[in-house]
């Protein structure tokens, strides 16, 4: 038996250390290769380390909230007959047999498939809820029991046990009137068989169960169920704004950030008063991605000589074609927000002033020789903040997706960025940021630039205003537009060019199409 133990890995470039945050993993326990060990925080996000070996755990060399070097031993795991035993250990699977609902899965006894070849390789083979669902051969007849299964699958679950009692009630009635076959044959063969009342009234009792089921379920699109369970949020609870009555994303960010303000408003936040003062002072060590977010921010602020400017845009046509792509077939089931057509605008117009899509290098040439360098891609920045603190993942190569996978690719992002999934290099090499500040109800502000970049745009809300259009005031949905940049590289003239550009798109999409 051979005890290896396992080194704090560089999982970002240029990372020196890691806050061990929470241990997957026992003493006792049983790992194989590419097995989650922990969770580990560093500067810029929160990684998951896999185990590069099979065996089992003996010891855990770090405890939790300890921060580490790189280099450090962190776990230790011993190889012999034990771990190498475990995966062949369970007992061979029964025969498959198909569930009518909520079955298991059919087991699968050829585990050896997904281990890598050669050697282990940390981080590679599926993930533990990579698994994919085997379609089921169904009898023919048998589209109101998959209609059923396919709404409880969406979330329906209020009435399965009537829908198994309603079931059970039907196979009964199929057995008294059709001999069980020896060999199920395919759907083509079946042989149909006359429907007995049992079976109607069975069948029409789950039809009945599922109907009721429908009427009380909250509507909502899969993703926007999926967000809400990671935030925890009842839908039922979220007051409905969509076209068809439905919960939408917005609607659970607004129901969370009330939720968040009630909470900061509890009474509970504060302490006594008959205790002194320094004893109702939380002190927070800084760390993690809020101690790197608060050296980028100083380097910025101090090295990058800001300039600001506004502009107000009148975005009711970007608002008429967000409605449209909302419930164009081509983006069923896909997020779509004003964000989407600034990121859009933002690419185009960067194109037309490339000067705000650079870099300032400081003594590119080790003499104090300064460089600009002009990034012909688009890594598009999109700041994201999150329960750990302020992330800004970039989108690579932004300037070749269609819209389509634009809007996939900003879902995708901030999906991870709540769920502290992001990796460093999604972090690395951004050339232009977005901050969309109009979610939390805020007009406007001065954002800091982004290390490394030059230009950033802040996203205000849009709301209703009064705005005079053709000598008549009306209203229309207006957003206001803030831009930050470096003036080492960016001229006045050049900022304001680049907005203008920026707010023609937003108060006319269609532009987008020339």
């Amino acid at each position: 038996m051979t005890v290896k133990k396992f080194n704090l890995p560089d999982v970002g470039e240029g990372l020196t250390e890691a806050e061990v945050v929470a241990w997957k993993v026992k003493p006792g326990d049983v790992v194989a290769i590419n097995d989650v060990l922990c969770e580990i925080e560093t500067a810029k996000s929160l990684v998951e380390l896999p185990s590069p070996f099979a065996g089992t755990v003996t010891e855990l060399l770090v405890k939790e909230g300890i921060t580490v070097e790189v280099g450090t031993a962190i776990i230790a795991v011993s190889e012999g007959q034990e771990g190498d035993a475990a995966p062949t250990a369970a007992a061979p699977p029964a025969p498959a047999v198909e569930t009518p609902l909520y079955g298991k899965l059919p087991e699968d006894d050829e585990g050896d498939d997904n281990r890598p070849a050669g050697g282990p390789l940390v981080g590679s083979g599926p993930k533990a809820d990579a698994v994919k669902r085997r379609a089921r051969k169904r009898p023919a007849g048998s589209v109101a029991e998959s209609a059923t299964i396919a709404e409880n699958a969406e979330g329906t679950v209020q009435d399965h046990q009537a829908i198994l009692e309603a079931k059970a009630v039907e196979t009964q009635a199929a057995h008294r009137t059709t001999a069980p076959p020896a060999v199920v044959a395919p759907a083509a063969q079946v042989p149909v068989t006359p429907e007995t009342p049992q079976t109607a009234a069975s069948r029409g009792a789950a039809i009945s169960g599922t109907i009721s089921g429908l009427v009380n379920k909250v509507l909502a699109k899969p993703p926007v169920r999926k967000f809400a369970r990671d935030l925890g949020i009842d839908l039922a609870d979220v007051v409905a704004t969509g076209q068809r009555g439905e919960v939408t994303r917005e609607d659970l960010v607004s129901y969370q950030a009330q939720r968040d303000a009630e909470h900061d408003q509890a009474d509970s936040f504060w302490g006594a008063s008959r205790k002194p003062q320094d004893q109702r002072v939380e002190r927070t060590p800084v760390k993690g991605v809020r101690k790197a977010t608060a050296k980028a921010m100083v380097d910025s602020a101090f090295s990058a000589p800001h300039v600001s400017i506004f502009v107000d845009v009148d975005a009711s046509r970007t608002m008429e074609f967000v409605k449209r792509l909302k419930v164009s077939r081509d983006f069923e089931g896909i997020k779509v927000s004003p964000l989407l057509i600034l990121a859009k605008a933002v690419i185009w117009a960067a194109a037309r002033n490339p000067s705000v899509n650079a870099t300032w290098v400081e003594d590119a040439d080790g003499k104090g020789g300064a460089e600009i360098l002009v990034k012909h891609y688009m890594n598009l920045g999109i700041a994201a903040a999150t329960p750990r603190g302020l992330m800004v993942p970039n989108i690579k190569d932004a300037q070749d997706l269609s819209l389509k996978e634009l809007a996939l690719a900003l879902n995708e992002l901030a999906t991870k960025a709540r769920s502290g999934k992001t990796q460093p290099a999604e972090m690395q090499g951004g050339s232009l940021t977005i901050t969309n500040i109009g979610a939390l109800g805020i007009d406007t502000g001065t954002p800091i630039i982004n290390p490394g970049e030059v230009a950033i745009i802040a996203f205000g809300t849009i709301k209703q205003k009064p705005w005079v259009l053709d000598g008549e005031v009306i209203p229309r949905w207006i957003t206001t537009l803030g831009g930050s940049f470096d003036h080492r590289v960016v001229d006045g003239d050049l900022s304001a060019r680049f907005m203008a550009d920026v707010a023609s798109i937003l108060e006319e999409p269609a532009l987008l199409l020339d």
